[in-house]
C-alpha cells in the first residue's frame, strides 16, 4: 500500500523524464558555442532522446510487469541520474549525443513504472487524486521546462553554466533512490507474458533508420546512404510485420481499428509540430533577437500559461463536440502560429509576440487533451491498454521525427538568417496544423468517453504497459 511520501517520489520519475525533454530547448545556443556542436548534433541532442525514450516505452514497461515495478523504477532512476551526469560532464558534442540517447532509454525504463506503481498503489478516490498530479506534473514539467533551463543557465551554479541543466538531476536522483525502497511497494503483472526483445530490437532500428538521414542527409547533401536507410527502415517494418511471437511488443491488430490507425496519425502529426516548434524558437529568439537564456525561458511562459488554462477547458469542450474539440485546437494552433509568423516577418517588437505564443499555448492545450479520450473510446475495450500504449509512444517518436524533419527545413534555410529559417519552420508548423484538423476527420465520431481522470492535461486513461486501470 501506498504510504504518505509515495506520491512525490513516483512523481518525481515522470516530472524528471518529461523535462529533461524540453529542458535542453534553451541550453542549445550555450552548447553550441561551448562544443562547437554542429546543426545535426544540436538535432541529435533533441531528437536522440526522444527516440530512445519513445522506442523503448512499451518494452520498459513490459520488464517493469516481470521483474517488479519498484525494482525497475529503481534501476531507471540510477541509470538516468547517471546518464544525467555524464550528460553535464561531456567533452565534446559526440559525446553530449551518446550520454543523451543514453538517458532517453533510461527514461523509457523509468517512466512507464509511475503510471503502474499509481494504478496499484492507489484505489478508489485516492487513485483519481493521484493521477490528477500525475497529470499536472507531466504538463508543468513540458510547459515549464524552458523557464527552468533559463533560469539554471542564468543562476551559473558553481560555473556549471548549461551543464546544469542535466547536473540538476543528480540530487533529485539521489533523494528518490535513498526513498524508494521504503516508500515504493512492489508489485507485478500475474502470468506476465515472455518478452519481444527481437521485435523491440527491430522497431527500435527501423525508428533510427528513419531519423538518421533526416538530420544528417541535409549537411551531407542527400548522399545514396541516406536513400538506402529509408529503404532499410520499410524492410525493418515489414520484417517486424511478418513476424510472430507469443506477446508481441506491438499488436497488428490494433491496425485494423480505424480509431487507432487515425488516432496514431493524429497523435503523431501533434507531436511533431510540439517539439519541433520549441527547438526552433528557442534558437529565434536566442540568436535571432539575442536574448539571453532566462529571457528565452520566460518567453515561454505565455505559451505555458495557455496551454494550462485551456487543458482545463478541453475536457468540457471534448464532451460537447467530440473529435472536433481536437479540430478547435489545431486551428488555433495554426492561427496562432501565422500571428507569430505575421509579427515575425514585420520584426516587431519581443513583447509583440506574447499575444500570437499564449494563443499557440490555449491551441497546445485543446488539442492535446482530448486526443487519448477520444481515440481510446472508439476502440475495443480488449484493445485499449496496448492502444493507450502505442499513443504514450508516438508522443515521443513523434516529437524525434518532428526534430528531424524541421531541422531540414530550418537549417536548410538557414544560410538567409535565423529570423528567415525560422519563417520557414513556421510554415511547416501551419501545415502540420492544417493537416491534424485534417486527420481528426478520419476519428470516428464517438464523443470521448468520460473517466475518473477526464480533467487531466491529455494524459492516457490507460496505463501505458497494457493494464486498465
Amino acid at each position: 500500500m501506498a504510504r504518505a511520501g509515495t506520491l512525490p517520489i513516483v512523481l518525481t520519475g515522470v516530472f524528471i523524464t518529461i523535462l529533461d525533454f524540453f529542458i535542453v530547448n534553451v541550453a542549445i545556443p550555450p552548447i553550441q558555442n561551448d562544443l562547437h556542436a554542429s546543426a545535426a548534433a544540436v538535432q541529435w541532442t533533441v531528437a536522440g532522446y526522444g527516440l530512445a525514450y519513445g522506442s523503448g516505452l512499451v518494452l520498459g514497461g513490459r520488464l517493469g510487469d516481470v521483474f517488479g515495478r519498484r525494482r525497475m523504477f529503481a534501476l531507471g532512476m540510477a541509470l538516468f541520474t547517471l546518464a544525467s551526469v555524464a550528460c553535464g560532464l561531456v567533452p565534446d558534442a559526440a559525446t553530449l549525443v551518446a550520454a543523451r540517447i543514453a538517458q532517453g532509454a533510461a527514461a523509457a525504463l523509468l517512466a512507464p513504472q509511475v503510471l503502474a506503481i499509481l494504478r496499484t498503489a492507489y484505489s478508489g478516490a485516492a487513485q483519481v487524486r493521484a493521477l490528477n498530479a500525475y497529470a499536472l506534473t507531466m504538463g508543468l514539467a513540458a510547459v515549464f521546462g524552458q523557464l527552468i533551463g533559463g533560469l539554471l543557465i542564468q543562476a551559473d551554479l558553481f560555473g556549471t553554466g548549461w551543464r546544469a541543466c542535466f547536473l540538476i538531476n543528480a540530487p533529485i536522483g539521489a533523494a528518490a533512490l535513498a526513498s524508494t525502497r521504503r516508500m515504493i511497494p512492489e508489485s507485478r503483472a500475474d502470468g506476465a507474458a515472455r518478452i519481444d526483445l527481437g521485435g523491440a530490437a527491430l522497431v527500435t532500428l527501423a525508428l533510427a533508420a528513419t531519423l538518421l538521414p533526416l538530420i544528417e542527409g541535409r549537411e551531407q547533401g542527400w548522399p545514396l546512404w541516406t536513400w538506402l536507410s529509408f529503404a532499410a527502415a520499410v524492410l525493418l517494418f515489414i520484417g517486424y510485420a511478418r513476424r510472430r511471437h507469443a506477446s508481441p511488443l506491438i499488436d497488428l491488430a490494433l491496425f485494423r481499428e480505424r480509431a487507432f490507425t487515425a488516432g496514431l496519425l493524429t497523435q503523431l502529426a501533434f507531436t511533431m509540430g510540439m517539439a519541433a516548434y520549441f527547438l526552433i524558437f528557442a534558437l529565434y529568439v536566442q540568436e535571432g533577437r539575442g536574448l539571453n537564456a532566462l529571457e528565452a525561458g520566460l518567453i515561454f511562459v505565455p505559451i505555458g500559461a495557455g496551454y494550462l488554462a485551456a487543458s482545463s477547458l478541453a475536457p468540457r469542450l471534448a464532451a460537447r463536440l467530440g473529435r472536433q474539440a481536437i479540430a478547435v485546437g489545431g486551428l488555433t494552433r495554426a492561427l496562432g502560429l501565422a500571428l507569430l509568423l505575421f509579427a515575425v516577418h514585420r520584426d516587431a517588437p519581443v513583447g509583440w509576440l506574447v499575444p500570437a505564443l499564449a494563443l499557440d499555448g490555449v491551441g497546445m492545450g485543446l488539442a492535446l487533451a482530448p486526443i487519448m479520450g477520444t481515440v481510446l473510446a472508439g476502440i475495443a475495450p480488449h484493445h485499449a491498454g496496448a492502444a493507450s500504449g502505442m499513443l504514450t509512444t508516438a508522443q515521443q517518436v513523434g516529437g524525434a521525427l518532428g526534430v528531424g524533419i524541421v531541422g531540414v527545413v530550418f537549417y536548410g534555410s538557414l544560410s538567409g538568417g535565423v529570423t528567415h529559417a525560422f519563417q520557414h519552420g513556421l510554415i511547416y508548423l501551419i501545415a502540420v496544423s492544417l493537416t491534424l484538423i485534417g486527420l481528426v476527420q478520419l476519428l470516428p465520431r464517438t464523443p470521448a468517453a468520460p473517466s475518473p481522470d477526464s480533467e487531466t492535461l491529455g494524459r492516457p486513461v490507460e496505463s501505458p504497459i497494457g493494464e486498465t486501470a
